[in-house]
């Protein structure tokens, strides 16, 4: 029985395991322009900001790879810091809505996206729990689409809940939602 390229074989397994995401940034940016439907033009804008998070010392990333070794999903994040642009950015939502403690000692996801092909899986849940199980701070932040989405669903599932009504990014053009969970995140 053959499969297409992205379509998962019944008998492919997944490990998540460490990714080092600087040496495969173009591969996980096409996960995610899959998952989340970029444009070449925002991939290229993203890359340089993925790179830059990585340079952060405390930055980690996960990845799923199928048994052949290609990228599936991967997530990444770090301690959240208050001159971080994403922190400057979602602060004033936060204060609006008396949430802005928040801010202060958690680990934020900054990406978490699994093909489209290999999602409903769990895979999404096995990467964002085994990265915030590592995690010294005692809760987590990060943004979703304001959309109702599988992907808040499952964040709702971990614990997480909104802490803000939209949100506006600069240069985005979908409002999005800020939402923060205790660590560890619920388990089944």
């Amino acid at each position: 029985m053959s499969h297409s390229p992205g379509h998962p074989s019944e008998h492919s397994s997944v490990a998540v395991e460490p990714l080092d995401l600087a040496a495969r940034v173009d591969e996980a940016l096409a996960v995610q322009a899959l998952a989340f439907g970029l444009t070449d033009e925002e991939m290229a804008i993203r890359r340089p900001i993925v790179l830059r998070h990585l340079a952060h010392p405390q930055a980690r990333a996960l990845g799923a790879t199928r048994d052949d070794g290609r990228l599936v999903g991967f997530v990444y994040g770090m301690p959240n810091e208050r001159g971080q642009w994403w922190s400057t950015v979602v602060e004033p939502y936060l204060r609006h809505h008396g949430q802005q403690h928040w801010l202060e000692d958690s680990f934020v996801i900054t990406e978490l996206h699994v093909l489209p092909s290999f999602q409903g899986r769990g895979l999404g849940r096995r990467l964002i729990t085994r990265l915030t199980d590592a995690a010294t701070q005692p809760k987590s932040l990060l943004s979703a689409l304001y959309l109702e989405s599988p992907a808040r669903v499952l964040y709702r599932r971990l614990g997480y809940r909104e802490l803000t009504g939209q949100v506006y990014f600069p240069s985005a053009t979908s409002p999005y939602v800020v939402m923060g969970a205790p660590l560890p995140l619920r388990r089944r």
